[in-house]
This record gives C-alpha cells, sequence and structure tokens, in this order.
C-alpha cells in the first residue's frame, strides 16, 4: 500500500495550484484527477476573467497551464478517482476506481461541484455551444443578445439580473407558477424590464446550426390548455442548483444540508486535523475559478504548516 505524505483530490483551478503552492514548499504532492481532469471550468470555451491573460484563453488551455505547472513543481499527478475514504484516525485511507487503496498523512479535498441540468440531449449538444451554467463566466458572451435562464431560487434569479445587465432580454424559465426566490430577489426580477418570466414553462429540447438559436418550450404541459412554442434565444443558462462532490467524505466532515463542506472561518480547514476543503466542494456562494485557486493556495500553505508538526 502507497503512503503519501500530502494527497490532493480534484484538478481543477483548486487542486492544482494548491499543488503548485505544494510541490514549491517541498511536500511531493501526489494529484488524483478525479472523473473530470481539468474540473468544471473545461466545460466552458474561452475564460476572460481570470487575471493574468487581458485577451482571454481558452479553459482547456488554462487548465493544462496549471497542470503542467504543478507538475514543473514535482507534482505527481494520477488519473485515478477516488471511491471511498476512510477519515476516522491518521493516516487516512483512499480507494480507487482501479481497487487501489493509499494512506496519507494530509489531505486536500477540491472535488468540486457539479452542475445540475435538465438531461435533455441537447444541453450536451451545444454546452460550449450557448448552453452554460455560469452566467458570470459566460455572461460576457450574450451582449445585446436574447438569453434564457432556467430556475426559479435565489441563483436563477441572481443570474437572469446579471445577465440583464448585458442582455438586450432575459427570459427566465420556471416550471412552478411560482417563484421560490426569496422577496427581495423576487423584486428585482420582476422589476427589471428586461427580464420576462415565464411561469409554468418547461423546456423540451434546443435549436440551432452552429450553436443555440432557441429553445423549444411548453406552457402548462399535461394541461387542458397547454400550448408548444419556439423561443428564439442566444443562450441557455442552467440555474437549478450544483451537487458538491462530497458524497465520499460526509461520514466524515461536517456538511451543510446540500453537501458542501464546511470549513472554519475564512480558511480552508475541516474539523478534522490536516484535512482541507479548497474550491467549489466548500464554496456555495461564488464558483469562480479566482477563488477556487486561491483556496488551493490557502489549503496547501496550511497542509504545509500543519506537516512540520508530525
Amino acid at each position: 500500500m502507497q503512503h503519501n505524505q500530502l494527497t490532493i483530490l480534484g484538478s481543477g483551478p483548486a487542486g492544482f495550484t494548491a499543488a503548485i503552492y505544494a510541490g514549491r514548499a517541498g511536500l511531493k504532492p501526489v494529484l488524483y484527477e478525479g472523473l473530470q481532469p481539468g474540473g468544471q471550468l473545461t466545460t466552458t470555451t474561452e475564460v476572460e476573467n481570470f487575471p493574468g491573460f487581458p485577451a482571454g484563453i481558452d479553459a482547456n488551455e488554462l487548465m493544462d497551464n496549471m497542470r503542467q505547472q504543478a507538475m514543473r513543481f514535482g507534482a505527481d499527478i494520477r488519473q485515478n478517482i477516488a471511491t471511498r475514504t476512510d477519515l476516522s484516525a491518521r493516516p487516512y485511507h483512499i480507494w480507487f476506481d482501479d481497487d487501489s487503496e493509499i494512506t496519507t498523512d494530509a489531505l486536500i479535498i477540491a472535488t468540486g461541484a457539479t452542475a445540475k441540468y435538465l438531461g435533455l440531449a441537447d444541453e450536451e449538444k451545444y454546452r460550449g455551444m450557448g448552453v452554460s451554467a455560469c452566467a458570470t463566466c459566460d455572461g460576457f458572451f450574450y451582449r445585446r443578445k436574447r438569453v434564457a435562464v432556467v430556475g426559479g431560487g435565489d441563483t436563477a434569479c441572481e443570474e437572469a439580473a446579471y445577465l440583464a445587465g448585458l442582455a438586450d432580454k432575459v427570459y427566465m424559465i420556471v416550471r412552478k407558477p411560482y417563484l421560490r426566490a426569496t422577496q427581495i430577489m423576487q423584486d428585482r426580477v420582476m422589476q427589471n424590464p428586461k427580464i420576462e418570466v415565464l411561469f409554468e414553462h418547461n423546456t423540451e429540447g434546443l435549436y440551432g446550426t452552429d450553436g443555440v438559436e432557441g429553445a423549444h418550450v411548453v406552457y402548462r404541459r399535461g394541461e387542458a390548455d397547454e400550448r408548444r412554442y419556439d423561443l428564439p434565444i442566444d443562450g441557455f443558462f442552467l440555474a437549478i442548483g450544483n451537487k458538491p462532490n462530497s458524497d465520499i467524505f460526509r461520514p466524515w466532515l461536517q456538511t451543510d444540508d446540500i453537501g458542501y463542506i464546511i470549513t472554519q472561518g475564512d480558511t480552508p480547514c475541516t474539523q478534522l486535523p490536516g484535512i482541507y476543503a479548497a474550491g467549489d466542494v466548500a464554496d456555495p456562494h461564488y464558483r469562480q475559478a479566482v477563488v477556487a485557486a486561491a483556496s488551493g493556495a490557502k489549503a496547501a500553505m496550511e497542509a504545509e504548516k500543519y506537516l512540520a508538526t508530525l
């Protein structure tokens, strides 16, 4: 059985940044890339709001640059997916999809979160071509265009309000006859002249030749007054929530009701010594690459201090 001084699970901005800092500190980190190498950022195309790239950068190129930088400082990067953990005592135990098992003195959890989708085949077909799960990431590309936001909670209202500052028209596609958002967010949406809420609507598909040109929607599906029509849009934003990839840690770590790992104050420290959570797996609020990268740096710095005490 292999023993690691420091193990990093996840290969998004948080994981790779943690590996860069840990590698430079001589900790010889072993990083396991997980289910989605490069993290959720690789589901988008161009990134324009990551510092240092005034002309923007392709998301996959950005993540590959981070990977190469981590390797430059000695990170051992592997492609396994963690499937089970035992964090009851140090050294901590982790099992992987190839039936291998390791122990580790310190662990940085950077497994991210997965955006929830409707499950339409067209969502995958047009991903990066008009379909997005992050308005603050991709909204800029829809300046003076028409977009739709799916969802009726606070997140959907926030995304719609943000997009209304860029797009000419924002539709909110809400399957219920009401919004689930807090009253202040409802008021913000309903009072914005650019936002039109389509209550009791469902999306059944998307269409377009070289990208999204519209959505097939249905009003009051299954009712006597059911009506189907095509809604012309340029962008389709999912805002029905994110699921943090924390299931294998929840028996051991404190999480909120959704599954986001709870850390102590403004640190990445969990309640267990030597275990840290960085990036979207512990961030229900910001979900931005630059924020995740910063938390990865903090996690590595905390791990370095902890390992020096052993």
